[in-house]
C-alpha cells in the first residue's frame, strides 16, 4: 500500500525535530533542524521559516528539498522529497503555525524575537519509508496488543454523564469540581484546570483544578501569555505537542541571543501554571456568544496525549461548563424568604488565635500574617466582611447585598461574582482555614470565624 501523508500524524506533532537539507546553485549543501512542519493537505506540507538564512538562499537558488521525519512511537523515518511552491505571511495557515512559536517565545520571554517570519509551502514530490532504519520487528515484543472491546461507558455515554453532573449542580462549585473530576474518573484527563477572566478582563484566574493537590487556586496568566493566554486572547483553542523539546529549543536559542549581547530585547520567562514537565497542552475557550467566561486547560506528560478527538470532545466539555457558568451567574440570587423568626446564627467559636490581616488599598490586596492571601474584588469583598463583622454586623451576608455595595466597583452586567467568591473560599481554605466563607443556601453564605482578628490598611504595598 502505498504511503499517505496523512498516514504520519504523529511525525508532524514536533516530538522530534525534523530535519531539512536544501543545496545551493554553487552544489554547496546545507542541513539543519526544523522548528516545525505542517501537513496542509494529502500534496502539501508547510515549513516554518524563522532563522534559517542559508536554507532560504538555497531554495531561492534551487527550489528542491528533503525532509527527514521521525515517528515518535514507532522511530520510523521517513524521507518527503519537496518542490518549493510559495511563502505565507499572513492568513489562516500562517495564523496556525505562528501560533505554536508565539506560545514557545512568550514561555521563554521571547516575544517578538523568536517568531514565525513566513510559512513556506512545498509540494510533496515523493514519500518513503527509510528502509535499514530500524531491525526488523520482533514477532513477540513488537506485537501489537489485543483490542479491548468498548466497555458500557462508552464516550457518549461519558459525554452524557458529564452534561448531567453540569445541568444538575446546584452552584458553580460543584459544576466546575464534578466536571474536572468526571474529566479524570471517565476519560484520564487527570491535570485539568478552569480560569476566568478578572475584572479588569486583562488576566485570568485559576478558580478550579485537577490533580495538582491544595496548589493552584488564585494562580494567574495574563491575556496573551502562553498557550492559556493566547487562547483567551484570540479566543480560538490550541495544542501544542512536544513541549519540553520546543522549550528546550526557545531556550537554546534565548542563550545564543544573550551570548549576541542582545539581552535587552528578552523578557522574563512566564512560570508555568501546573505541571512543570508538561509534554503536552491542550487549551480550549469556554465562550458564551462573544463572551470570553473562561478557559479550560488541560496538560500531559506525554507528548502525544491529544490528538483531533480530545479537541473535539473537550470543546463539547467547554462549551457546557460556560453556559452551566452562565446559569450560575443568571441564577445565584436567593429568592425572597419570610426571614421573621429565623433562628440567629450560632456565635463566634472562642478564639484560639490571632489572624493579622493587612489591606493595601492602593491595588486592593490582601495579606494573611505576612503572607499574600488575595488581591482585587475577592479581596475587597473578604475586607468588607471582615469589617462589618468585628463591627458587630450580621455573620451571614447575601450576593444582592455585594453587588448593591459600588465600594466594590462590581460592573452592572456579567459580574463573576460567584466566581471571584469560589476563589475567596478557596484560597482561605488554603491560607487562612480558621476564616471561612461557608454556603448557606443559593445567594447566601456565612463568613465564620474561629480566631481573633487583627484589621490593618495601608495605603500601598
Amino acid at each position: 500500500m502505498k504511503p499517505r501523508l496523512e498516514d504520519l500524524g504523529p511525525c508532524f506533532q514536533g516530538v522530534i525535530p525534523a530535519l531539512i537539507a536544501t543545496c545551493g546553485g554553487d552544489g554547496e549543501p546545507n542541513v539543519t533542524y526544523l522548528s516545525q512542519v505542517y501537513l496542509v493537505d494529502s500534496r502539501h506540507v508547510a515549513l516554518s521559516f524563522q532563522f534559517f538564512n542559508k536554507t532560504k538562499r538555497n531554495v531561492d537558488e534551487n527550489p528542491f528539498a528533503t525532509v527527514i521525519l521521525l515517528n515518535p512511537l514507532t522511530l520510523e523515518s521517513w524521507r518527503l522529497q519537496l518542490r518549493y511552491v510559495h511563502s505565507e505571511k499572513e492568513g489562516p495557515l500562517f495564523d496556525t503555525m505562528a501560533t505554536r512559536i508565539q506560545v514557545i517565545a512568550s514561555h521563554t520571554g521571547m516575544a517578538g524575537v523568536f517568531k514565525l517570519l513566513s510559512a513556506d509551502v512545498y509540494e510533496v514530490l515523493s514519500l518513503e519509508l527509510m528502509e535499514g532504519f530500524l531491525d526488523p520487528p520482533d514477532p513477540v515484543l513488537d506485537a501489537e496488543p489485543p483490542k479491548v472491546p468498548a466497555g458500557p461507558l462508552t464516550e457518549l455515554r461519558g459525554l452524557q454523564t458529564i452534561s448531567e453532573r453540569i445541568a444538575r449542580a446546584r452552584n458553580l462549585d460543584e459544576v466546575l469540581n464534578g466536571t474536572l473530576t468526571a474529566l479524570d474518573e471517565l476519560f484520564s484527563f487527570s491535570n485539568t484546570m478552569v480560569l476566568v477572566p478578572d475584572e479588569s478582563q486583562r488576566r485570568l484566574v485559576t478558580i478550579a483544578s485537577r490533580g495538582y493537590g491544595a496548589t493552584g487556586i488564585g494562580a494567574e496568566v495574563a491575556f496573551g501569555d502562553g498557550i492559556i493566554g493566547m487562547v483567551a486572547e484570540r479566543r480560538r483553542m490550541i495544542r501544542v505537542a512536544g513541549f519540553g523539546t520546543e522549550l528546550r529549543y526557545g531556550r537554546a536559542i534565548r542563550s545564543r541571543v544573550v551570548e549576541c549581547g542582545e539581552q535587552a530585547r528578552l523578557t522574563s520567562e512566564i512560570p508555568l501554571p501546573g505541571l512543570a514537565d508538561a509534554q503536552a497542552q491542550l487549551a480550549l475557550p469556554m465562550l458564551a456568544g462573544e463572551d470570553l467566561v473562561g478557559v479550560l486547560a488541560v496538560e500531559s506528560r506525554d507528548p502525544l496525549c491529544f490528538d483531533e478527538w480530545d479537541e473535539a470532545f473537550l470543546q463539547i466539555v467547554a462549551n457546557q461548563i460556560a453556559m452551566g457558568i452562565e446559569r450560575m451567574q443568571a441564577n445565584d440570587e436567593e429568592p425572597e424568604l419570610d426571614v421573621a423568626g429565623a433562628t440567629p446564627p450560632p456565635p463566634v467559636a472562642p478564639a484560639r488565635a490571632v489572624r493579622r490581616f493587612v489591606f493595601y488599598e492602593n491595588d486592593d490586596c490582601v495579606f494573611v500574617d505576612g503572607e499574600y492571601l488575595v488581591r482585587n474584588v475577592p479581596g475587597k469583598i473578604l475586607w468588607k466582611l471582615l469589617k462589618q463583622l468585628r463591627a458587630g454586623g450580621p455573620c451571614e451576608f447575601t450576593n444582592r447585598e455585594l453587588r448593591l455595595d459600588p465600594w466594590l466597583g462590581l460592573p452592572p452586567i456579567k459580574d463573576n461574582l460567584e466566581s471571584r467568591l469560589i476563589l475567596l473560599r478557596k484560597r482561605l481554605a488554603e491560607k487562612c482555614p480558621d476564616v471561612r466563607l461557608v454556603p448557606v443556601r443559593r445567594g447566601r453564605f456565612a463568613l465564620e470565624i474561629d480566631c481573633d482578628i487583627e484589621l490593618v490598611e495601608r495605603a500601598s504595598g
